[in-house]
């Protein structure tokens, strides 16, 4: 199976759910343990009737969902009918999904060589050397966040920063968040390649990235 594109998943008119790094993301608020832990089961029902399954976290007052196709290296037409599907239960149930909160931060480093550096962050991280790709460190259990390697020139010295955050959330959210950022303290460095990531820093110029998953094939 191959993966869809943004248009098309954009055009499957799931509200509840929002893309955000080769997978989809929801999140229900349930108020409670046990009305999470009852939507969970029947998530688990339906996941087994479709062959396909989501990964869940399940909280007091609500319930974390992603779906991707891992076999295809992201989105299919799979996920976007399990999603359907859930979104369904979740009707069925009133309980109300909550799209706006939903966050994925993976980590870059600065890197001239990835492949001299990849296998020791790969096993300070998650404990074995198998989980650099060779591009970046993976963790099958999925504790950590990604870590990918940004090239850089070689240098001869270290520098003042090697690492950032690349903090993903959905399209809309970017505004706002950019505002709240600004509001805190820091200061929007580089917003030229908005609305795929913008650059901000902190009052003493530590750098993160807001990124979203609209023109991502931009040059």
């Amino acid at each position: 199976m191959t993966t869809v594109d943004l248009a098309t998943i954009v055009a499957a008119g799931l509200d509840d759910w929002r893309p955000l790094v080769q997978s989809l993301h929801t999140r229900f608020r349930t108020g409670d343990f046990a009305t999470g832990l009852e939507f969970v089961a029947a998530v688990g029902a339906a996941a087994e009737a479709a062959g396909h399954h989501p990964d869940l976290t399940l909280r007091y007052a609500d319930v974390d969902i992603t779906l991707t196709s891992h076999d295809a290296g992201g989105v299919t037409r799979r996920d976007l009918d399990l999603a359907r599907a859930i979104s369904d239960l979740a009707a069925e149930r009133g309980l109300a999904a909550d799209p706006a909160r939903l966050t994925r931060v993976e980590i870059a480093l600065n890197a001239a060589d990835a492949r001299a550096v990849g296998p020791f962050w790969a096993t300070v991280l998650t404990g074995s050397p198998e989980a650099f790709t060779g591009e970046e460190v993976v963790d099958p259990t999925d504790q950590v966040p990604l870590l990918w390697f940004q090239p850089t020139d070689p240098r001869d010295e270290p520098p003042e920063m090697c690492f950032h955050l690349d903090v993903w959330i959905p399209v809309g959210q970017l505004p706002s968040r950019i505002d709240a950022a600004v509001a805190a303290g820091g200061r929007l460095v580089d917003d030229s390649a908005s609305p795929a990531f913008v650059v901000l820093e902190d009052a003493e110029q530590n750098k993160a990235c807001l990124c979203t998953v609209m023109d991502r094939d931009r040059p």
